[in-house]
């Protein structure tokens, strides 16, 4: 029984066929058969050729399964790694601290 597709915006389908074509010129400059990727992968044929075709029916597992035999599995931290809107976002919600106190010689601490 096949697993009921996300619904994705037209942007996110482009992206994802676009990496499935990726993963499959992968494979074809490495020359290797869909069948021995598929079984080094511990997947069937016909999860590699969805794979290869975008779906989003299949796992992040199964790509990562076919990235891995591919010797390309690092590239998945490649996700979000340089997220430059978070990062300011992150900065503007950061507020001003309070000054620490500082020491007069009598040794006793006042705010300024």
């Amino acid at each position: 029984m096949a697993k009921e597709p996300v619904i994705l915006l037209p942007p996110l389908q482009h992206l994802l066929a676009q990496t499935g074509e990726n993963i499959r010129l992968a494979r074809l400059r490495r020359k290797l058969s869909a069948a021995r990727v598929a079984e080094r992968a511990g997947i069937s044929r016909n999860t590699l050729r969805t794979i290869e075709q975008g779906s989003s029916t299949v796992s992040m597992g199964g790509y990562l399964q076919v990235l891995f035999v591919l010797g390309l599995e690092k590239t998945i931290l490649q996700l979000a790694n340089d997220d430059v809107l978070g990062r300011k976002l992150q900065d503007a919600g950061l507020g001003v601290r309070a000054r620490a106190t500082k020491q007069n010689p009598s040794g006793n601490h006042q705010a300024y």
